[in-house]
């Protein structure tokens, strides 16, 4: 393949290539995004990061499909928790808002090779349990991973949301009390990175009419960081949105449940 130096329309220099159709694209010098293969674990939370839908997941990988879709900003880096990102500058083809807009209504634009887990949907909840007990499924949407679910599901919209920790293991009656007719979001950010967490949370409050959250959360100290990342998302986006804390023993009962709202003089009583 010859290559020739060629102008840009911005004067700068930059090269030019044949492609298979016989249509030259200008190639310059710009900021693009550059993805390190190794580091990445294929969890697909850089694919919903970027609006323009220039990442998709290819064998288990990130992988940037097309260099005129990328606009070098780097709004992928904050959301890959394994720093397998960058933005760097190099001879690339330059961005092409419409070619972005042309593959965003495309059914392999954007999200559309996400990591299966990130895939949002609904459905009914199946109503009865495969075993014995009296307590039936009642969820209703995937997925519930706090991380993995986008501020821009469709299932926020006016959502009453329960947040939780580890207390459907601990807490038999969980769906009955926490999870019918309720959006679920699980999490530990003793174990996760926090930041990610509030992020994502001022995120949904702030593009979703909430109607109510219920953090549901363990009686062990550690488990209280829920609880405050809700309360600090809620202030961040400047909402208010009734709060409920809810804390259950290691031996399945609830000890304790506050209700708490934008003001402080409005906070509810405790409940023993």
């Amino acid at each position: 393949m010859i290559w020739r130096k060629a102008r840009g329309v911005d004067g700068a220099g930059g090269t030019t290539a044949p492609t298979k159709t016989g249509v030259v694209k200008m190639r310059v010098k710009h900021k693009i995004i550059e993805i390190n293969e190794e580091l990445c674990n294929g969890c697909g939370q850089c694919v919903r990061a970027c609006a323009e839908g220039a990442i998709q997941m290819v064998n288990g990988k990130a992988r940037l499909v097309s260099e005129v879709y990328c606009d070098g900003l780097g709004a992928c880096i904050g959301d890959c928790p394994m720093g397998a990102f960058e933005v760097v500058e190099r001879e690339a083809e330059g961005f092409d808002e419409a070619a972005v807009h042309r593959h965003l209504q495309q059914p392999a634009g954007r999200n559309a090779s996400g990591c299966p887990s990130a895939q949002a949907m609904t459905f009914a909840p199946a109503g009865t349990a495969d075993s014995d007990s009296p307590v039936e499924p009642a969820l209703g949407h995937w997925p519930v991973q706090i991380r993995l679910v986008s501020a821009a599901a469709p299932f926020l919209g006016g959502a009453d949301i329960t947040a939780a920790d580890c207390v459907p293991v601990a807490y038999p009656a969980f769906h009955r009390d926490f999870v019918a007719g309720k959006v679920v979001l699980i999490g530990c950010p003793k174990f996760d990175d926090p930041k990610p967490y509030l992020e994502r949370f001022v995120e949904i409050f702030s593009r979703n009419q909430v109607r109510r959250v219920t953090v549901v959360v363990m009686e062990v100290p550690c488990c209280q960081g829920l609880p405050v990342l809700v309360e600090q998302a809620r202030a961040m986006a400047g909402v208010d949105v009734p709060v409920e804390k809810v804390v259950v023993s290691r031996d399945g009962r609830i000890v304790h449940r506050r209700l708490f709202s934008k003001d402080a003089n409005k906070s509810g009583a405790s409940v023993g």
